[in-house]
């Protein structure tokens, strides 16, 4: 029973997302046909409803929407513009150094912002008008676009994490923020390693010298972004207040910030912009609801007995076993979001990662290192569609400059998965792991 309940999970997922029904609707039916297998159909809609809600019932999530809604506020409070001119200071010099520009830009918003997706937009639009004026090749553009826009996930305060932290049942949101921040900086220099490499091949002309005023008038402009991230990582870490906490200040001040201090965002605008966060909101939270229902499901068809037993029988080396692991991520990443991969596969793995001794906080970095690969993977890679989207280019021409950037990509994975340091380092300095 538990093989066939997991066959038709499975299939009918698959069938659902190939004919274009939302994945958060394919999660659910596809839970819901499984378990019409062992039960009659008011009992297991009665349990799928009882798993939405449960999955639900946390006051940790609560810092996802706050999380949204600051990030909103960030994303039209000209945010954006600020952090360029900061990292045009930084980048000036480089070879192809709108590129680097742009990279740096995404690093930053993004992990203000919290999203791939709005970095992509905010970022990718202001650049490439400038990149095309200096005679980028849009493509190459659209791809250092992408491929960096998910670094901010990486950097936190990421909700991901938090939605890892709920799943693995006991890893620290502070440590998990504090893990992330070397792999997500390495993820951007092997960004800006490819676009300097390009750059240097295609002659890219550099960005003239900033002066001394310049380079303090963008420092000064953006210092007030950048201090949202050491009010939160600082009174996280500090034990001044929790994650959810964090997540409410974070919103006190991104208000301060756009609508009282930069006016960017009028008050006759903020209804859209409460409106927009609760559009995002509820979509990250039906895709949570629903992954609890679907991972509920796979536990109970014995999935997690079924892939320990697999692995170890394969090999009790953990160098292959994560090879492994990391094969599987790299895949469900092409076809599945961020949020419901790590709900439904964390529970999955993370039993056989820890008895192999590997550490669940180094594991989360790991797990999302890779879907944050994903996100710029066709068909499903959301960042690589808005990457296309804010350039104008098609998808299959963003392919082929892609290309490299998905090696290098790989290689750093690779490092981070088998170098633990990398991300265990912050979290030990700091007393956390």
């Amino acid at each position: 029973m538990a093989a066939s309940t997991l066959l038709v999970l499975f299939i009918c997922f698959f069938i659902l997302l190939f004919l274009g029904v939302p994945i958060s609707f394919a999660i659910g039916i596809s839970s819901l046909s499984s378990l019409l297998l062992a039960l009659p159909f008011d009992t297991s809609v009665m349990v799928i409803a009882q798993k939405l809600q449960s999955g639900l019932s946390s006051f940790a999530l609560l810092a996802i929407p706050f999380f949204i809604l600051a990030g909103v506020l960030m994303n039209r409070g000209g945010i954006a513009l600020r952090l360029i001119n900061l990292s045009q200071v930084l980048a000036g010099r480089l070879p192809g150094s709108l590129a680097h520009v742009n990279v740096i830009a995404n690093m930053m918003f993004g992990s203000i912002s919290g999203s791939a997706v709005a970095s992509a937009a905010a970022v990718g639009s202001a650049m490439t008008p400038e990149q095309r004026k200096a005679g980028y090749d849009p493509n190459f553009s659209a791809a250092i676009n992408a491929a960096s826009c998910p670094t901010g996930l990486l950097i936190p305060p990421s909700n991901v994490m938090i939605i890892y932290a709920l799943s693995s049942g006991g890893v620290s949101v502070a440590a998990l923020f504090l893990a992330g921040y070397l792999p997500g900086l390495l993820m951007g220099l092997s960004v800006m390693l490819i676009a300097a490499l390009i750059a240097v091949r295609k002659q890219y002309p550099k960005a003239q010298r900033p002066t001394l005023m310049m380079a303090a008038k963008a420092l000064i402009d953006a210092l007030p972004s950048l201090f949202l991230i050491v009010i939160v990582m600082g009174g996280i870490i500090g034990g001044i207040f929790t994650a959810t906490e964090a997540s409410a200040i974070a919103v006190a001040y991104a208000f301060t910030l756009s609508v009282l201090i930069y006016r960017d965002i009028k008050f006759r605008e903020l209804p859209q912009v409460f409106l927009e966060a609760a559009v995002t909101s509820s979509i990250v939270l039906l895709l949570i609801a629903v992954s609890a229902g679907m991972s509920w499901v796979m536990i109970n068809a014995d999935l997690i007995y079924l892939v320990n037993e697999g692995l170890l029988s394969l090999s009790s080396n953990p160098v292959v076993v994560m090879l492994i692991i990391n094969l599987v991520l790299l895949v469900v990443g092409v076809f599945m979001d961020m949020t419901p991969a790590v709900l439904i596969f964390t529970p999955v793995f993370l039993p056989v990662v820890t008895e192999l001794g590997i550490s669940p906080l180094h594991f989360g970095i790991v797990m999302i290192f890779n879907l944050c690969i994903g996100l710029i993977t066709p068909p499903v890679g959301s960042a690589l569609f808005v990457g296309c989207s804010v350039a104008d280019i098609k998808i299959q021409d963003i392919l082929r400059p892609m290309l490299p950037i998905y090696a290098l990509l790989f290689i750093t994975l690779l490092l981070v998965t088998y170098i633990p340091a990398i991300s265990l380092f912050l979290p030990r300095l700091f007393g956390l792991a």
